[in-house]
């Protein structure tokens, strides 16, 4: 135990080396930089390719998922509670004009239908 005490203690009392600067030649820069570039760069060959598509994906895509957001926050919902569950929904035969809660539920379905398609381009793309 006492060996183990006095070893720990002459690594800790032993003085670190001294540290030296680093010379490299503007070649040796250009392959750092090269090697750095490639390992953080786009994987797929999408994003190699066509960057700007992409980001147009992930620019449709957070767009659509802000969209999505409002339009279920300002959607009414006829049926809300106990006496909607109990008394069902009441649908007539006769089909008129759609109603604006009718169109706004249209346009959020298509909406959803986009955030998911363009989560799934997203994904795939690499970015």
């Amino acid at each position: 135990m006492f060996a183990l005490i006095a070893a720990a203690a002459t690594a800790v009392a032993t003085p670190v080396a001294k540290a030296t600067t680093l010379t490299l030649t503007p070649a040796q820069i250009e392959q750092l930089r090269a090697a750095a570039a490639s390992a953080g760069g786009p994987k797929s060959p999408l994003a190699q390719h066509a960057p700007w598509l992409t980001h147009t994906f992930a620019g449709i895509f957070v767009f659509s998922a802000l969209l999505l957001i409002f339009l279920l926050a300002i959607q009414t919902t006829k049926q809300e509670g106990l006496s909607g569950t109990i008394g069902g929904k009441v649908e007539s035969a006769y089909r008129g004009r759609v109603g604006m809660d009718k169109q706004l539920q249209r346009f959020t379905a298509a909406v959803a239908i986009a955030f998911i398609l363009f989560a799934t381009l997203v994904s795939l793309s690499g970015i």
